[in-house]
């Protein structure tokens, strides 16, 4: 490997030519689309629509933002921006705005450049060090984006306040030759955002009353959430007319893709390796923040972020632990009654309408696992029937179920409760299980994932409307609906979100 040039004359030497940060990612991102490579790593379920459009304004040298509601993966995907930069690029040593060595912007860089010539020290500056982020904040100042006159350098330095070498630069000239990105746009107070025009059309900076001008070399991106446009701040117009491209996000449109999304950023990989989460649990987890996203009771106009679905396999994890620890059962799976204790990680994520705030989170999240279950129920076995069966008519599959709850019988499950005494709760109902081995599968080689199944068939009895589940503390127990209606069918379809 060739050693890097150390001086300016040796960056020369080595046919090293300036470029801008756009030039740079132009190059790098055609590179990689002709070799077919990974844009943005770790971003899933935007191949067809917001990727494209961050390639094409990045092809294009735009200034972005991103506009979508929360846990849409914008933070992410502005992060990744890094990856499309050089592995690493020369800078004037000593520099604060990292100067191209061949052609400094900053005043300290020209003058280093006059004095030292051809000798002047070079570094590298890595591509992880061009990127820089802000949170945006109402206390956000100009000083703290663009910079401002510093009185320690001027007096240490015997400097007079109308030398540009007395600015003490902000994080934007400090991002020089690099990606800037500001989150939460709207947050900025206008008359900062009005201190971001000349950088987004000119490229330049101007603090206080210098005359001098910098031009800067930094590609802007933004993110936003629509809500912020109404409730907490607007972007000014000037400005928005100055972002080049605006990109809209969006939540995955299944829940196999959510589920991937959620594997892959969830914390699940513990020091209990017997510990299974199945593939229809997954979805059913999804199916919480999918439910969320239709409810009259969640204010939509908020979102319902990924990490509902992230924090909620986690909690569940975290469940299983406590079971495998407590009960000492190998392997533990998920049971339907593990889903109450997800409610923490879901209820503060939400934001409810005023129907919602007057039934109460709690009731609100148990609503929406119910309906998630009850989704999975549907999907999986078969359909009850809504009408009276003909006379002679051989019995539905629910039938031996229904009639052995109509008989004064119940079923009382825990989340802590040992396996085997588990099973054997479920066992007592008549056809359970011969209707999961019909229908889900399992059987003898995978008990616990056959419990789940013979659980989640009560639960979604229950959402149908035939049987009543009652919550005692740690544990649910099911129930006959109402003696009088026995084993006759109700001819009410269930209602979406019906529960208790």
């Amino acid at each position: 490997m060739s050693r890097r040039p150390r001086t300016v004359g040796e960056l020369r030497a080595s046919g090293y030519r300036p470029r801008t940060v756009r030039a740079e990612v132009r190059a790098n991102l055609k590179r990689k689309l002709a070799a077919r490579e990974t844009l943005l790593p770790g971003i899933v379920g935007y191949d067809r629509t917001v990727l494209p459009g961050v390639v094409n304004a990045l092809l294009a040298g735009h200034d972005f933002i991103l506009l979508g509601l929360r846990g849409q993966a914008k933070t992410k995907i502005l992060r990744q921006l890094v990856t499309l930069l050089d592995d690493e690029v020369p800078e004037l040593a000593g520099s604060e705005i990292h100067d191209d060595p061949l052609a400094p912007v900053s005043t300290w860089g020209q003058r280093r450049l006059e004095e030292a010539g051809e000798d002047a020290p070079v570094d590298w500056l890595p591509r992880e060090a061009r990127y820089n982020e802000k949170l945006a904040t109402p206390d956000v100042s100009i000083a703290d984006l663009l910079g401002d006159i510093d009185p320690i350098k001027a007096a240490t330095r015997r400097l007079t306040y109308a030398d540009p070498e007395v600015i003490h630069f902000g994080i934007v000239p400090r991002t020089n030759r690099g990606i800037f990105a500001i989150n939460e746009l709207p947050d900025l107070a206008p008359r900062i955002q009005v201190g971001l025009l000349n950088l987004l059309e000119e490229r330049d900076l101007q603090i206080r009353g210098f005359p001098v001008r910098l031009a800067l070399d930094v590609l802007f991106a933004f993110s936003a959430n629509p809500e912020d446009y109404t409730n907490r701040g607007s972007i000014i117009t000037p400005l928005k007319d100055r972002i080049a491209s605006q990109i809209l996000t969006h939540y995955p449109p299944t829940a196999e893709l959510a589920a991937e999304i959620t594997a892959r950023e969830a914390w699940t990989e513990r020091d209990l390796p017997e510990i299974r989460i199945p593939e229809p649990v997954r979805l059913l987890v999804e199916g919480i923040s999918i439910a969320a996203r239709a409810s009259d009771l969640v204010d939509q106009s908020s979102g319902v972020s990924a990490r509902v679905a992230i924090s909620a396999l986690e909690l569940l994890v975290s469940n299983l632990e406590r079971r495998a620890l407590l009960t000492g059962d190998r392997p533990v799976l998920p049971r339907v009654c593990d889903l109450p204790l997800l409610a923490p990680a879901i209820t503060g994520k939400l934001e409810m309408v005023y129907e919602g705030e007057q039934q109460g989170a709690e009731v609100v999240v148990r609503k929406l696992t119910g309906q998630a279950a009850g989704d999975l129920f549907r999907r999986l076995f078969p359909e009850l029937e809504r009408e009276a069966a003909p006379e002679g008519a051989p019995p539905g599959p629910y039938a031996p179920i229904l009639a052995w709850f109509a008989a004064g019988n119940a079923v009382t499950l825990s989340d802590d409760q040992p396996f085997a005494s588990y099973e054997a709760e479920l066992a007592r109902v008549p056809g359970l299980f011969d209707l999961v081995d019909q229908r889900a599968g399992g059987g003898a080689e995978d008990r616990e994932l056959r419990a789940f199944w013979a659980e989640l068939v009560l639960e979604g009895l229950h959402q149908a409307v035939q049987l009543a589940r009652h919550d005692l503390d740690s544990a649910i127990s099911y129930k006959e609906l109402l003696k009088f209606q026995l084993l006759k069918p109700t001819r009410r379809g269930p209602r979406r979100g019906d529960v208790n």
